[in-house]
């Protein structure tokens, strides 16, 4: 699914208009973008979290020249399934 068909789903979920529910995921996605980018995480309960995590410095192997390498720590997106969620899939 798109944010195309995402918006399409909500209107008719909702019955609020296509823009209106662009706007919300619009919202919506720029508070989560903006909380994640200070480093917060965001609780949706029975949906899941998103947090920001820092991957540690840790050494590595480039598999052309079997070069030894250090990769850089760095800052991953980690997003944990809710309980609902997880059942809902299963």
């Amino acid at each position: 699914m798109n944010k195309a068909e995402l918006v399409s789903e909500v209107s008719d979920e909702t019955g609020i208009s296509k823009r209106t529910a662009k706007n919300i995921l619009d919202a919506i996605t720029k508070t989560i973008t903006g909380t994640l980018s200070q480093s917060e995480k965001v609780t949706l309960i029975g949906f899941g979290t998103f947090q920001v995590r820092q991957r540690k410095e840790r050494k590595g192997v480039n598999p052309q020249t079997k070069e030894a390498l250090t990769i850089p720590a760095k800052k991953v997106l980690k997003f944990k399934a809710g309980k609902e969620l997880r059942e809902a899939v299963e």
